[in-house]
């Protein structure tokens, strides 16, 4: 049986990772060990408990491994391809986990649901997602689109990009929500211009806006629970256009 380093209890212990996971389970295992779990073996020179080690260190912890492509992971010491991509298929599926995702016959109660569905996936991007969830009267998902993908900070879409591939869906209303691949989730100017003809463009074409978020690496923004939404509804940048309170026409959204 190989020994192994618990750094989380920082000891020596006699038993290997996969027996104490057996043993006490998933959550008693320390990062290293799942990472020793996730290789199975070590090397000729090193044991399996050290190369985990080894690889945190080097990547800054789970955060910046998974950080790290197949051919960065592949070159360090005792990983290879096999094993580098035994890591990131594992870190991967730990993203779709932790996402809650949208269903069809569930209505969306708040910015919060939409943030569950989305920052698993987005908060890792390094440019810009530009997303959109449409929605019946029902406030129920119709569809999810990938609007456009951008720059490191920036995506350029118009709102004739946008609400093209909308209008392909019976929509009673619209979230949108993109990612600052900075981390940071406060609105930018430009993102308060385009949610403003968003805004203007959903009115003359008669699918509300409910929303927008910002989502950052460790939160979101969102324009509804703010209340810039309603600012934008109603200012006169809408040209006499018919608007509406949208936390009227979407009360659950009035709010976290």
């Amino acid at each position: 049986m190989e020994t192994s380093i618990s750094t989380s209890a920082g000891a020596v212990s006699r038993d290997g990772p996969r027996e104490r996971l057996a043993m006490y389970g998933r959550a008693a295992l320390s990062d290293a060990d799942l990472i020793a779990v996730l290789l199975g073996t070590g090397s000729i020179t090193t044991p399996v408990a050290v190369l985990a080690t080894q690889l945190l260190e080097f990547s800054g912890g789970l955060y910046g491994l998974s950080d790290l492509s197949i051919s960065e992971l592949a070159q360090q010491n005792g990983i290879g391809a096999s094993k580098a991509s035994r890591i990131l298929a594992a870190l991967e599926l730990g993203t779709r986990a932790s996402a809650r995702p949208l269903r069809r016959a569930e209505a969306i109660s708040s910015s919060r649901d939409v943030d569950a569905a989305l920052r698993p996936r987005l908060r890792r991007e390094t440019r810009e997602h530009f997303v959109a969830i449409v929605v019946d009267a029902k406030n129920r998902p119709i569809a999810e689109l990938d609007i456009a993908i951008g720059g490191l900070s920036a995506c350029c879409v118009t709102p004739a990009d946008i609400f093209r591939p909308v209008l392909h869906h019976p929509a009673a209303g619209v979230l949108f929500a993109h990612n600052h691949p900075s981390g940071e989730a406060m609105p930018s100017e430009e993102d308060l211009l385009v949610t403003r003809r968003l805004i203007r463009a959903g009115q003359l074409l008669g699918v509300q806006v409910l929303d927008h978020l910002i989502v950052g690496h460790d939160g979101y923004f969102s324009f509804l629970d703010s209340g810039l939404l309603a600012e934008h509804s109603t200012s006169d940048e809408c040209d006499g256009a018919t608007h509406r309170d949208v936390r009227g026409v979407f009360p659950r959204l009035a709010g976290r």
